[in-house]
């Protein structure tokens, strides 16, 4: 399939793999580009000789395009910069902020930025910096997440920019893939069913997590902190909601917060933050990345076969 974001990233299915931090590293990202789709690494937790060891192992395990994902509130974040710019990494996606000022910057090097953004306003901003292509992400994203939908979101990013878009947010399958080409984007971004693949090299317990949850197992925990954060519920997520209802002070909800991913990664599913999206209990098995990406591709295209025929049924 060859499209506006395919040509872009040297790919041949526009399907970019989300860069969960401490979930997507190099053994998925490599798996996802090996398969067709675009492998990103989750810089999130690392600091920039470990994201280093990443980008390199990665070029070790597949010859073809891949990514790194810079959240740009990170600790790590001017080492992490520096990293991505010596290793010539094809792409950057980026999440938490603006990255402008890095937009023209990453592009003398031949390095291209593709910003994940959650508003109009924010896309037509980075269009002054000449940015190629944006990934527009709906609230129903795990992790950090915004407060428009993607049924919402896309079309109005699409019709306010002229530069391809890609859907994340709330996509498991080739149905919901389908649904956002209806709505102009060019490609999606898919998170939480590539965490159910054998070659994410996380703890399975997280795994068995979201292959147990249903429609309505996440919640929104700091949410009065501003930068919510999508997880399947559990004790850690009670705690959250403990301290929101008796209004506690935002440095106590951060606190409760920090380094919670890592412990649900490693294996604490009751007590760390499972980060996931809503779209969690459409998820039933573990498979291997290729067979999941051919999958959802057969399934799109099945859907837009479908949708033609009640057109000329019509």
């Amino acid at each position: 399939m060859e499209n506006r974001i395919t040509q872009l990233l040297g790919i041949t299915y526009p399907i970019l793999q989300g860069g969960m931090a401490w979930v997507a590293t190099a053994s998925l990202a490599s798996a996802v580009s090996e398969a067709g789709g675009l492998g990103i690494i989750g810089s999130g937790g690392m600091d920039g000789e470990r994201l280093r060891e990443e980008i390199r192992l990665v070029r070790t395990m597949t010859t073809q395009p891949f990514g790194v994902n810079l959240m740009l509130l990170s600790p790590h974040i001017e080492e992490q910069i520096k990293v991505v710019k010596e290793e010539r990494v094809p792409v950057v996606t980026t999440g938490a902020g603006n990255p402008g000022p890095l937009i023209e910057e990453f592009a003398s090097l031949g390095i291209l930025t593709i910003p994940v953004v959650a508003s109009v306003s924010l896309a037509k901003r980075l269009l002054r910096h000449g940015v190629k292509a944006l990934i527009a992400e709906g609230m129903e994203s795990g992790g950090h997440v915004g407060e428009i939908t993607t049924l919402c979101l896309i079309p109005q990013i699409v019709d306010a920019v002229s530069v391809p878009v890609i859907a994340a947010g709330g996509i498991g399958d080739g149905r919901g893939m389908a649904a956002c080409f209806a709505l102009g984007a060019e490609g999606v971004q898919i998170g939480t069913r590539f965490i159910c693949t054998e070659e994410c090299d996380i703890h399975s317990a997280y795994k068995e997590a979201i292959l147990k949850a249903g429609d309505r197992a996440t919640v929104l925990t700091g949410v009065t902190t501003g930068h919510p954060v999508r997880c399947l519920r559990n004790k850690l997520t009670r705690k959250f909601e403990e301290l929101e209802a008796r209004r506690a002070q935002r440095e106590e909800l951060e606190a409760l917060g920090t380094g919670k991913l890592r412990e649900a990664v490693c294996g604490n599913v009751e007590e760390g933050s499972v980060m996931c999206g809503q779209i969690a209990g459409l998820v039933k098995e573990i498979k291997p990345v290729k067979e999941v990406i051919e999958e959802i591709m057969a399934d799109f295209k099945r859907t837009l076969i479908h949708l033609g025929s009640l057109v000329m049924q019509g």
